[in-house]
């Protein structure tokens, strides 16, 4: 890493909060420690950190309400929950209050870094790169630009600064229009394994990218069951 990735780590468990930042720390990350989530919004306030990886369950504030409050104004920092909370309708809630990513206890830490590097994805991990092809698309009545991730409605001129993973996932599906793109494709290249719960975060991104998309009628993101996803860009 050319630069000191800053995290801040909202956990209210003192020995796994130590645990986890020992552990960063000895990677080269910079990690600040919130015990609770009153505190870690002020040391979000503080010190903006480029990633969040906050608990659920804490005292005074809970990760739901933390990241909820941060979202008002922030929507790029990329959040990684930790729970021990599992349920379907718990993940799918996370992931609606702005997380990015959601790691279930008890997990290892080895784990916890590569999804941090995958959430950084390119900013951190590769070098500036010169505009490659297949990289800009025009889909519909939208410009997408996958190198700087930005989605540009033409009629309107609204922009809208998408995710890493919103931003991969559409490229992927643009480089492939009218094609199905597997879903275990996108989750072993994205998420590194496709487990059930990674199914869950992708099917939530696929979510948010039919809402930015839902200015043109005519482009579709269809669910192939048991399959994947296909972008449909003309009826």
């Amino acid at each position: 890493m050319n630069e000191t990735i800053h995290i801040l780590l909202a956990e209210d468990e003192r020995t796994l909060a130590m645990i986890i930042k020992d552990t960063l720390d000895g990677q080269g990350f910079d990690v600040t420690v919130a015990s609770d989530g009153e505190e870690a919004l002020r040391q979000y306030a503080a010190c903006k950190p480029d990633v969040l990886v906050t608990d659920v369950m804490m005292p005074r504030l809970d990760g739901y309400e933390l990241v909820r409050r941060i979202r008002k104004t922030d929507q790029q920092t990329p959040v990684i929950f930790l729970t021990a909370r599992s349920a379907v309708n718990d993940v799918v809630h996370g992931f609606e209050m702005g997380a990015n990513d959601y790691l279930k206890k008890p997990f290892g830490m080895q784990e916890l870094i590569v999804r941090i590097k995958a959430l950084l994805g390119r900013a951190w991990a590769m070098p500036p790169q010169p505009e490659a092809e297949g990289t800009r698309f025009t889909i519909g009545q939208y410009l997408f630009d996958a190198v700087v991730q930005r989605l540009t409605h033409v009629p309107t001129g609204s922009r809208a600064e998408l995710s890493y993973r919103e931003s991969e996932i559409l490229h992927r599906l643009c480089l492939h229009p009218n094609q199905v793109v597997t879903s275990q494709s996108l989750l072993l290249e994205l998420w590194g394994d496709d487990s059930f719960f990674n199914n869950k975060s992708l099917h939530v991104f696929i979510t948010k990218l039919r809402h930015r998309l839902a200015h043109d009628p005519s482009l579709r993101i269809v669910n192939v069951r048991g399959v994947g996803y296909k972008l449909i860009t003309s009826d």
